[in-house]
Parts: C-alpha cells; structure tokens; sequence
C-alpha cells in the first residue's frame, strides 16, 4: 500500500457509498475522529481494526501489517533513523519470538 492508511480507510468508505458517520458508527469511531484519520491529523485505534476488516471483508492480519509497518514508519520518518533501523528491528523480532518459544515450551508464559 502506497497510501497513508488513512488515505486507505477513506479510499474504502468512500468506494462503499459510507458516509464518515456512518463509518463511525459501524466501526465504533466518531466521525469527527474519523475524518481526521483520514486526513492523517489523528491515528486509528488498533481496537478498530477487526471490524474494520470484517466490514470490507479484509484479511485481518494483512490490516495489521499495513497498520502496523505505516506506525514504525513514522517513527523512524520522525526520528530520523536511517533504513538500518529495519534490519535490527527484524533481527530483534526473531530474537524475541525464539525466546518466547523457547519459554513457551518450559511452561514459563501459561
């Protein structure tokens, strides 16, 4: 996805004859909120994306990373990290999930 997440939401309610109201009311968003999202002035509360996916009939997970990776962007964008901060980022993640499995598997995490 090219666009601001944002911009997707809007591009998606606007495509399905959805007022900003309307939106709101089904995803549990005011439309005031709503429309700054769309604008970019506020972010989404992460809460909202199921019913977001399950109103457009979306795949939820695909949601989440577009969601998520447009947060670490602006992080690093205002931040200004260099692109590096991806690779350790990832590195990082692999790290934490073995030593999740790895506790998981002992009973440490039940």
């Amino acid at each position: 996805m090219k666009e601001t997440f944002g911009e997707f939401i809007r591009k998606l309610r606007t495509e399905n004859n959805l007022t900003l109201t309307q939106l709101g009311a089904r995803i549990g968003v005011d439309s005031g909120a709503l429309s700054k999202i769309e604008t970019g002035k506020k972010r989404l509360d992460e809460k909202a994306l199921p019913k977001l996916a399950k109103l457009f009939k979306l795949n939820l997970s695909e949601i989440k990373d577009e969601f998520f990776s447009e947060l670490i962007a602006i992080e690093i964008y205002e931040n200004k990290c260099s692109e590096k901060v991806l690779e350790l980022a990832e590195q990082k993640v692999k790290y934490i999930r073995t030593k999740n499995t790895k506790q998981s598997s002992l009973g440490f995490n039940s």
